[in-house]
């Protein structure tokens, strides 16, 4: 299990790691392309393109390298994991919303997740891009663009057969989740709140605790959000499991950025809004099944735990 420090969600104890989602070795490399050619627009004077709506935004050595390198721990689905060897999920969409808005190249490099705010600092990245949660810990060493938002979810077999939406409708009901995360924290949590206790089925792994819900054993099992919703989306082709009721103790995701460099975390955060106004990033959420965790705008350094 993973010590606090690698966690992704803002109050969890270890992180945990989908259905499907590998700890993928070496580096996989993402290349998100803008449309680079020189004559395009729609103005016949040599208008801007799309891919340069907002030129000189970025920083001189990134605009003419035409490339932005991430680190990300690609083994989090469905955030960032290896799909046939190549990093795949929500994260690495958005980055190829970004790099088209941007006129630039995404390329993401895997990394094991403590070692990511290092290797930005060395100058091996020039971002982070990795589901890590915005917190006042963090701001110290760098700065956040605010992309998306992610606390714990209660996941119900499909129709929720209990009428299930918050945790008071667990009082009395038997409740599954993996040891040692922030699940496990919020259950305990609500069992001193209830009349009639919960019912709790702690287990090693958290594919344990969905298969007591899909059989029926358990009526509920915590678990982050983004996993949450890609087990209901994958499970059974969709047909296993639905979230139900809003996050709990969400916390911001973002793009980390070095202090020392505010001209790309600014630019960053303009295409952000910009493929926001779009519909873009819309486009992204709907696939992965995660439009709970949109935010309506860029926010600079918004954790504030």
């Amino acid at each position: 299990m993973t010590p606090r420090t690698t966690r992704r969600t803002g109050a969890a104890k270890s992180r945990l790691v989908a259905i499907g989602a590998l700890a993928a070795a070496g580096a996989l490399v993402l290349s998100s392309c803008g449309d680079q050619t020189d004559d395009g627009g729609d103005g016949g004077d040599g208008g801007e393109t799309k891919a340069n709506a907002a030129p000189g935004a970025l920083p001189k050595a990134i605009e003419d390298a035409g490339v932005i390198k991430v680190g990300s721990d690609i083994a989090y689905a469905p955030m960032e994991f290896d799909q046939g060897g190549q990093p795949a999920g929500v994260d690495i969409d958005i980055a190829n919303a970004l790099g088209e808005e941007l006129g630039v190249e995404f390329q993401f490099q895997n990394n094991v997740f403590d070692n990511l705010i290092p290797s930005l600092d060395s100058g091996r990245f020039d971002i982070i891009m990795s589901s890590m949660t915005d917190n006042k810990e963090r701001q110290a060493e760098v700065d956040f663009v605010d992309y998306f938002s992610a606390g714990v979810s209660i996941l119900v077999q499909k129709g929720n057969p209990e009428g299930v939406s918050t945790l008071d409708d667990l009082c009395g009901k038997t409740v599954a989740f993996q040891r040692g995360t922030v699940s496990a924290d919020i259950a305990k949590a609500q069992n001193e709140k209830c009349d009639k206790p919960i019912k709790t089925l702690p287990f090693t792994k958290d594919t344990e605790a969905l298969q007591q819900v899909k059989q029926g054993r358990a009526v509920a099992d915590l678990n982050d959000f983004p996993v949450a919703a890609y087990n209901a989306r994958e499970s059974g082709g969709g047909e296993d499991f639905e979230v139900v009721g809003e996050q709990i103790d969400a916390a911001p995701y973002g793009i980390a950025v070095s202090k020392d460099n505010p001209e790309l975390r600014d630019a960053l955060a303009k295409a952000l809004d910009a493929i926001i106004e779009n519909g873009e990033y819309q486009k992204v959420l709907e696939k992965w099944n995660v439009e709970k965790g949109g935010v309506d705008k860029a926010t600079v350094n918004g954790g504030n735990e």
